[in-house]
């Protein structure tokens, strides 16, 4: 079974063609379509064991760049599928799935109408991640589609986690709730690493922290997500790339009377210049604030001693709601590469368990790997995040019982 997984965002698509025949799967081709509707608008394309190709192109909306997607799949020169024909299945990754979805679905017209009364909850994510189904309806109207949802697996979380001490009425009016992130990033890497170490994930108490421009940290008990660290929207939670994480609600609406911003200039200035960008004032990106600490600049080291200091503190109150860890987890491309940041917020941890080996971990970057000492009572791990292993499989899953009904 051949399975392209879609990706799409506001002015991208990601894509994978898996070829999903056996046990096994591997990763036929991969690719970026970037700046849709936008100039300079190009796909970057890769069949595996060839060079990376860049085409350039007028793309002007999601139906186009999947269209030059499926064209560059079936092209004699850089394709690696003779027709359409050969694509079994579509997966979609959807962003907000709300109170709707626990689990991966078949795509039917309920289905996205339900996913439309999500928009509300996450408007910049879920029109882009429709205009890909309705895309493909249009190209390929007899391939079946499944949708693979980011909140789906926080879904298990007790009320008690999810719950807001807002008026609850307001939470059966319009939902507002903690839905939480990541969820499809912190489900693989909790399974894989209980795979990796021969462990029963329904027996393990884990803390998944996926690091990257955005950030979360889930408390995964015995196999289900019992909390999490965003919220009812990405913002709440760890100190990001540039969003600013928990916040007094107090002090945001002070900058608001203050500055004379309404919400959406509130909205911005929260999620796209504050978090490590706000705080530094140098940039977004973990590399280049490392490089500035490391070069004496205070404020650099401040923005990281910060973001360790709250990684640290969500991990203490998972350990503490689940009553001890088995295994942390880093993940995202921080987590799996960012070596300062693994030793950083692992610092003084021992009391907990927690114990580093520097020798392993200043070695380890994208790659699988136990990090922590082996006397050490949890197990630190790196472990890679897949994604798109994840909506492929649970598209194949879903797609095979459709057929054996």
């Amino acid at each position: 079974m051949k399975i392209l997984v879609l990706n799409c965002g506001s002015s991208s698509i990601k894509y994978q063609l898996f070829n999903m025949a056996s046990e096994d799967w591997s990763v036929m081709a991969a690719g970026v379509v970037e700046k849709i509707g936008l100039k300079g608008s190009f796909l970057k394309h890769q069949k595996t064991g060839n060079e990376k190709v860049l085409l350039e192109g007028e793309i002007l909306d999601h139906q186009t760049g999947i269209d030059y997607i499926v064209g560059v799949l079936v092209s004699e020169r850089h394709g690696c599928i003779k027709n359409l024909e050969e694509i079994d299945a579509v997966g979609h990754r959807v962003v907000h799935g709300g109170e709707e979805f626990n689990s991966s679905v078949f795509i039917t017209n309920e289905v996205i109408r339900k996913m439309e009364e999500c928009i509300e909850l996450a408007p910049l994510h879920n029109p882009p991640n429709l205009k890909g189904i309705d895309a493909i309806s249009q190209l390929l109207p007899n391939v079946p589609q499944v949708g693979v949802f980011d909140t789906a697996f926080h879904q298990t979380m007790p009320k008690k986690a999810y719950m807001y001490a807002i008026p609850s009425s307001l939470y059966k009016k319009y939902g507002i709730r903690r839905y939480g992130f990541h969820g499809t990033s912190h489900r693989y890497v909790s399974n894989r690493a209980c795979e990796i170490l021969g462990v029963d994930y329904k027996t393990q108490k884990i803390i998944s922290c996926h690091l990257g421009n955005g950030a979360s940290v889930a408390a995964i008990k015995n196999g289900e997500s019992v909390d999490t660290s965003m919220g009812f929207t990405p913002l709440e939670g760890l100190v990001m790339g540039t969003r600013a994480g928990d916040l007094d609600l107090g002090a945001a609406t002070y900058i608001m009377d203050k500055e004379l911003i309404g919400t959406r200039s509130a909205s911005t200035l929260f999620n796209k210049h504050s978090g490590l960008l706000g705080l530094t004032g140098i940039s977004s990106d973990m590399r280049d604030v490392q490089d500035a600490a490391r070069e004496g600049n205070s404020g650099a080291q401040l923005g990281l001693d910060i973001y360790y200091y709250r990684i640290k503190k969500y991990i203490g109150s998972y350990a503490a709601a689940m009553g001890g860890v088995d295994i942390l987890l880093f993940t995202g491309g921080v987590g799996e590469n960012a070596v300062l940041t693994r030793s950083g917020v692992c610092k003084d941890m021992e009391f907990l368990g927690i114990d580093l080996d520097e020798s392993i971990n200043k070695g380890i970057y994208g790659e699988e790997a136990v990090i922590s000492k082996v006397e050490a009572p949890v197990k630190v791990m790196v472990v890679p995040t897949n994604e798109e292993l994840v909506i492929a499989k649970d598209t194949k899953s879903i797609v095979e019982e459709l057929s054996n009904r």
